[in-house]
């Protein structure tokens, strides 16, 4: 596997994040659930955004989806990104309700990219410790 030397995700709460990352490099996609109120919610934070329960878990999810809305990038704020582009930057819809920011690929961009276009979770294994969630038509 080549180097990777593009930037990483870097969370600000590493320590409630740990479990998605490490799920991610299973490729299998969690998401936090209240157990109170039962709601799925993204992002993790410490209590959930609807009741304010602290008493969540990781629940995996079936990664399938649609495209919320999206946007292309043809010119990478980071010039590490630079041979990527055109790449589709989106807001995916997943089943159960949340909302994740990723990129959609294995299409023709931006001809086959569209808004409610159904969209299903795969990994990308960019370095032995980093998979990163994103979609591809399903």
């Amino acid at each position: 596997m080549a180097e990777y030397t593009k930037p990483l995700p870097r969370s600000e709460t590493p320590v409630i994040n740990e479990v998605f990352w490490d799920a991610a490099k299973r490729h299998e996609l969690l998401v936090p659930r209240c157990r109170k109120c039962n709601s799925f919610f993204w992002y993790p934070r410490p209590a959930c955004p609807k009741c304010w329960e602290e008493d969540w878990e990781w629940v995996a999810v079936k990664g399938t989806g649609r495209v919320h809305t999206f946007t292309i990038v043809r010119q990478p704020q980071n010039p590490s990104f630079n041979d990527d582009v055109p790449y589709v930057y989106a807001i995916i819809q997943l089943d159960e309700g949340v909302r994740m920011i990723s990129n959609v690929i294995k299409c023709k961009v931006p001809d086959d990219v569209k808004v409610d276009m159904r969209v299903k979770v795969v990994f990308d294994d960019v370095t032995s410790e980093w998979s990163l969630p994103k979609f591809e038509p399903a």
